[in-house]
């Protein structure tokens, strides 16, 4: 048997069953009391590690808590990738919105959670790795919109490149503004429809 195909030791099989349970908890009081309401001692205890041992795979509860949100973050990317691949030949917008659906639906899940995780990840340490993770993921994001603009043929690459960072910024604001906190979700993405269209009617024709 090659050494790309070695089986998984007993002791890495019980890390990643570990890092499992912290996750798994994590998650779950996140979801139930927010980042604000839970410890990392509380964590510990639900996933039956030791505080220490916590400490091994997240040195922070903000840590943890990106470990969380990127999970979702991916798995919102994901859908929205494939709803705007499902919208072709129905102009640049709705593709766009297709997209960001899901991500924003995700950001707003636990509003104080998806508000944590975007200042975590913008004024963070980027050399963190989980922030790194988190980072590329936005990437990612910056990048879908980016390649479903330049699908307009009145819109360049550069432009649509600048014009990704925009959206991507009109996301950021949109899901973490007090403003915008007691709306719901689809009052917020008819806002962000409208901002989106303001920006993109300048720089092209059927937006």
């Amino acid at each position: 048997m090659g050494r790309g195909h070695m089986p998984i030791g007993r002791r890495e099989l019980a890390k990643q069953a570990k890092r499992e349970r912290i996750m798994t908890a994590a998650r779950d009081l996140f979801a139930e009391h927010g980042v604000s309401g839970v410890t990392t001692q509380q964590i510990a205890r639900r996933a039956d590690v030791a505080i220490g041992t916590l400490y091994l795979y997240a040195s922070t509860k903000a840590e943890l808590l990106i470990m969380v949100q990127n999970e979702k973050f991916a798995a919102a990317l994901d859908v929205g990738l494939a709803a705007a691949n499902a919208t072709v030949g129905q102009g640049t917008l709705e593709p766009v919105i297709a997209l960001i659906r899901p991500v924003m639906e995700c950001l707003r899940e636990h509003i104080e959670n998806g508000r944590t995780y975007l200042h975590e990840l913008v004024f963070g340490d980027p050399a963190e790795p989980y922030r790194q993770a988190g980072l590329t993921l936005a990437g990612h994001l910056e990048d879908g919109i980016t390649g479903l603009l330049v699908r307009n043929e009145y819109i360049g690459a550069a432009d649509a490149a600048t014009l990704a960072r925009v959206i991507t910024a009109i996301i950021h604001i949109s899901t973490t503004a007090t403003l915008y906190l007691h709306r719901s979700d689809e009052a917020v993405l008819a806002d962000i429809r409208d901002q989106i269209h303001a920006t993109l009617t300048p720089h092209h024709r059927a937006a």
